[in-house]
């Protein structure tokens, strides 16, 4: 391949989008970016200030964001989702991050997985991919990842209580002015329901191996 290989890995809230994106990088031997931890961080930021992410003015704390904060273990919970949620909403947060997206790249190409990478970060990736699943799939994903038991009796009243999260999330995301959730054009969708995590990195290996021929 004679230019760098960039994959754009978008779509939803837990639907898988995130494990792929990392199983691939492996498999490629590509540096690997979820895009959407630079958000998080953002709105943790803020949160640990006592500031709130919804009057704006979160571009001083986007820019103080490294790579090392994304290794922090509170950024995936409810109150850092709504942050997050809010922070990328605002244009000069989104300015300072697409630019810290894109030097990740460089000149040796990455895996990124986000929302908007294959729309308005790489809109020419040489592999764009939408994953996606049905709300109920990825509200018990998310839920299984945040449960402390898995056979707690409220089980799926708790389910349900993240699906309507997860679609308010989506809510946001989609309807934003700024990079909303869409999927690009010319990216390929690949629905996870009922696919384990081998099926999606076997599908995904076979579309980039027939796009970058």
């Amino acid at each position: 391949m004679t230019r760098r290989l960039v994959i754009a890995v978008d779509g939803p809230a837990a639907a898988g989008k995130g494990t792929l994106a990392k199983r691939l990088a492996q498999a490629l031997d590509l540096p690997y970016l979820d895009t959407g931890l630079l958000y998080r961080a953002t709105g943790r930021r803020m949160i640990d200030a006592g500031r709130d992410p919804a009057q704006g003015a979160a571009e001083e704390f986007a820019a103080s964001v490294g790579l090392e904060d994304l290794s922090r273990t509170d950024l995936r919970v409810p109150e850092v989702d709504r942050a997050a949620s809010l922070v990328a909403a605002q244009p000069a947060v989104r300015r300072v991050l697409v630019d810290v997206q894109r030097r990740f790249a460089g000149e040796h190409g990455a895996v990124l997985d986000g929302r908007d990478i294959g729309t308005v970060i790489f809109p020419d990736a040489s592999v764009k991919l939408f994953i996606t699943a049905s709300p109920r799939t990825r509200a018990t994903r998310r839920w299984e990842q945040l449960a402390t038991d898995p056979a707690a009796p409220d089980r799926e009243e708790q389910i349900t209580r993240v699906e309507r999260e997860i679609a308010a999330r989506d809510r946001a995301d989609s309807e934003r002015a700024v990079a909303p959730l869409r999927a690009a054009g010319d990216a390929v969708r690949i629905e996870t329901d009922g696919l384990s995590a081998d099926d999606v990195l076997a599908e995904a290996l076979r579309i980039v191996a027939r796009m970058t021929r």
